[in-house]
């Protein structure tokens, strides 16, 4: 499933976009991928973050990957409902499962992210 409203990474992060500030999570795609998510590593609200840093991690029964920021900004908000429930992503990946929100610090950094149908290109390829 993609969702047509969000835009994309090309390592599986979502953003939506609303006014100066985005939530940010990872795809349908991503999480079918790892399987059954066991834990979620989140940032601090206060961090700052940079476009193209990991910025936590999730581990899988499959694996444990970075999670890559696909913006910078300052984080206002994390899923703290993951720490407890981390397969809430699994459930909702585009929903409940979201992972954290910024404070946009450059909206031009958005026109790097994909859109839905060069998502779905990307993942059907």
């Amino acid at each position: 499933m993609v969702k047509d409203s969000l835009l994309y990474t090309e390592s599986h992060e979502w953003v939506e976009v609303i006014g100066d500030e985005a939530v940010i999570g990872i795809t349908d795609f991503a999480q079918h991928e790892l399987g059954d998510i066991v834990y979620v590593e989140l940032p601090e609200v206060g961090d700052e973050i940079e476009k193209g840093e990991g910025f936590g991690c999730i581990e899988a029964v499959k694996a444990v990957v970075d999670i890559i920021s696909p913006i910078s900004g300052e984080i206002i908000a994390i899923n703290e409902d993951l720490e407890d429930r981390p397969e809430t992503i699994n459930n909702d990946a585009f929903g409940d499962g979201w992972i954290m929100k910024v404070k946009l610090s450059d909206k031009n950094e958005l026109e790097d992210l994909i859109n839905a149908e060069q998502y779905k290109q990307l993942i059907k390829d």
